[in-house]
């Protein structure tokens, strides 16, 4: 016999029109033989969604529908419920006022279970709906992941029942969600494993400290604490020796670090974990990562814009070369190369990789396990890839001499080579080279572009909204750095943190690219050894997008916001100090003539506020001063002979650039050899300067430059000057 709900929810769902009598018929005789009731029926097959039932119950019975996420939940309604009478009967308490406690339920209860619940606690009850898999995700969240387990390995003390565990040597895939039958610390791992992956984890850190035990997750490259009970500090070297049997790790050597792997499928997906020990005062420290198996890469999914995809495809259609992919760890390079190679493999192409390790299997392309204790490095890998005659070489990482020499070698003769270093930009990886001791003139022959990378937080589709409390500085820089006409060009959006969330609003990653394609200009500048600035500099003015400038585009797309571009890429510093305010002045000028009021006002209010955007201080103190005539480049300095120098005096000095009197004009962007002569000191300053802005006043003219190659030194004699 169907229940009074499951009769009124019936009836109801007809009426609105929901489900139509001759199918529910059928299905009501079901539920009245199920202990799930009718609703969950309906939802289980797909005939009516969950929130249609909640709106229905909720209407018919006067009950309140909530969202859980949204809602803060009160401590002393958690003290006032045990987790096992919570589980049980499949509720979260959320508030406790007086004698009133009110609970959140995902179908409302019969009056025989609310007495039930009445004499179990001793107080009244007041239901709310809300979403099953919201009850069930705020009772982890409120009493902590595993809380449950735990109690019953307590109860029936198999918290050592992993000591028994055999270790096999051949590798097997753990069916986790099928592994959950018992209380053990089995199930409370698995239990981990499954929750950070329906949260999109890629690392789980476990943590032990002294008295407490941390678990967190890396979800879109940020690490978040996972609401774990107290009492699984008590199972630390059980869950430890769980995860090392998993991975057939030595669960006896806790002194040393170890490394493992382990296959475990979760919801029909199969996962690569990866898996570290090292040993620390309070146990052992845990961090596995979670690779999918079956992974499509593509570089569209990197988040290229049409641009940057037209130049991706030049450089992986090229015969021969290096491509070298830069960025510190986490920058998603290993993603990228991978999306290299798919997008060239085919069965015309023989493709070889060296890696460590081999973050994901692909099908059609030879990899090779780097494996030191036994001699097999990248070096000796990359001598015996030859002999298989490969058309794409990829090596995980160039990290010594030998690697890079052997590797520019291999692109000299006919092999397009994938790699990566660790640089902070793109053009520090000529720097790097050639610190580790690879010739200039081998970088320049065999490499033909490096793409520094960094990942950032994509805004959540579900919660994104414009951001009006950004402050219009940033408006400013993004429309200045854009070459924007004015900052109302620019639109900043946000999320404003949802369900779907976790309530951060981000939702998802994607890469902002500088790349550094090495023509004939940048190969001569790194045969002279030119510093990674100067052919920066070059580079974006031969139409180089740095990261900043390729994040600001994704901002301006409503993709991703100004503080995860600022905290991801460098700062586009065109000089130091005091300069980088007149180059926003001069980029600014150089777009278009402000004349009307408006805008006047606008500048007048900027350079009011000069003194606290300035690195340096200044001065405006008379200082003798040597300039020579102005070159297009730097290439153009070196190549001429310096023409007759032109004495002035200083109107404005700092250690960042100064303002001095010319008799002639100065193009702008063009670079002047400048020597300073600072009383009390003996000698010169010498150094080149980059014209930032040049204005005619009476019969001369002011012209501002900023120091390119000024010592540290000598900054630290112009800054002390100054201040005094």
């Amino acid at each position: 016999m169907a229940s009074n709900i499951d009769s009124l929810l019936q009836k109801a769902l007809i009426e609105k029109g929901h489900i139509a009598a001759n199918t529910v018929d059928p299905i009501i005789t079901q539920a009245a033989q199920t202990s799930g009731g009718l609703g969950p029926l309906l939802i289980q097959r797909g005939i009516v969604s969950e929130d249609i039932i909640l709106s229905v119950l909720a209407d018919k019975l006067g009950l309140e529908k909530v969202e859980l996420g949204q809602i803060q939940i009160q401590k002393a309604a958690i003290e006032k419920v045990a987790l096992k009478v919570a589980e049980y009967y499949k509720f979260v308490p959320v508030r406790f006022e007086g004698k009133k406690l009110t609970i959140a339920v995902s179908f409302p209860y019969d009056t025989r279970t609310l007495d039930a619940i009445r004499t179990h606690l001793g107080c009244q009850i007041e239901m709310v709906l809300a979403r099953a898999g919201e009850v069930s995700d705020a009772i982890k969240k409120c009493y902590g992941l595993g809380a449950g387990t735990i109690d019953k390995i307590l109860e029936t003390g198999s918290q050592n029942k992993t000591g028994s565990e055999a270790s096999s040597s051949t590798e097997k895939v753990e069916e986790i969600e099928k592994l959950a039958g018992d209380a053990s610390v089995i199930n409370l791992v698995n239990q981990i494993l499954s929750d950070a992956y329906h949260k999109r984890a890629t690392d789980i850190h476990i943590e032990p400290y002294r008295g407490k035990v941390k678990v967190r997750y890396r979800i879109d490259g940020v690490l978040y604490n996972t609401n774990v009970p107290n009492e699984i500090k008590n199972f630390i070297m059980p869950i430890v020796s769980r995860i090392k049997i998993m991975s057939n790790l030595n669960i006896i050597e806790k002194r040393l670090p170890q490394d493992g792997r382990a296959i475990v499928k979760i919801t029909g997906e199969t996962l690569d974990l990866r898996i570290s020990s090292i040993p620390t005062p309070s146990g052992e420290s845990i961090v596995i990562r979670l690779l999918p198996m079956a992974r499509l890469f593509s570089l569209e999914k990197l988040g290229l814009d049409k641009s940057e995809m037209e130049i991706f495809g030049k450089l992986i259609s090229k015969p021969h070369g290096i491509v070298y992919i830069t960025g510190p760890t986490g920058s998603g390079k290993s993603t990228t190369l991978y999306a290299c190679l798919s997008s060239i493999n085919t069965d015309e192409r023989k493709i070889i990789t060296i890696e460590d390790p081999v973050e994901y299997e692909m099908e059609g392309v030879t990899q090779i396990q780097v494996v030191p204790s036994i001699g097999l490095d990248f070096a000796k890998g990359l001598r015996s890839i030859l002999r298989h005659d490969p058309d794409v070489i990829m090596v995980g990482e160039v990290r010594d001499l030998e690697t890079a020499e052997i590797a520019a070698r291999i692109a000299l003769t006919g092999h397009l080579v994938f790699s990566t270093l660790h640089t902070n930009d793109a053009a520090s990886g000529v720097t790097r080279l050639v610190d580790i001791g690879v010739e200039p003139y081998l970088v320049a022959s065999s490499v033909e572009a490096f793409l520094a990378q960094r990942l950032v937080r994509l805004i959540c589709s579900h919660c994104k909204e414009e951001d009006k409390s950004q402050p219009d500085e940033v408006r400013e820089q993004i429309a200045r750095e854009l070459r924007l006409p004015s900052k109302r060009d620019v639109t900043i959006y946000k999320g404003k943190g949802c369900d779907k969330c976790n309530s951060t609003g981000f939702w998802g990653r994607l890469a902002i690219i500088e790349i550094l394609v090495i023509d004939e200009t940048i190969r001569q500048m790194i045969m002279r050894r030119v510093p990674a600035g100067e052919i920066t500099k070059a580079a974006v003015a031969s139409g180089m997008r740095t990261l900043r400038r390729s994040g600001w585009l994704k901002v301006l797309a409503g993709q991703t916001t100004p503080e995860e571009i600022i905290e991801a890429s460098p700062e586009e510093v065109k000089s130091v100090g005091e300069t980088a305010f007149v180059f926003k002045k001069n980029e600014e000028s150089s777009q278009q003539e402000e004349t009307s009021e408006e805008n006047n006002a606008a500048q007048e209010k900027k350079k009011k506020s000069i003194p606290e955007k300035r690195a340096f201080g200044r001065t405006n103190a008379d200082v003798s001063v040597w300039h020579g005539r102005a070159y297009k480049n730097h290439a153009e300095l070196r190549k001429e002979e310096s023409g007759p120098e032109q004495f002035s005096v200083t109107k404005d000095i700092s250690a960042g650039g100064l303002v001095f009197i010319s008799n002639e004009t100065m193009p702008v962007g063009s670079i002047v050899e400048i020597k300073i002569e600072i009383p009390h000191e003996s000698g010169c300053i010498e150094c080149t300067a980059r014209v930032e802005r040049a204005e005619k006043k009476d019969d001369a003219y002011e012209v501002a430059v900023c120091f390119l190659d000024l010592t540290s030194a000598d900054r630290r004699k112009l800054d002390t000057f100054v201040k005094e």
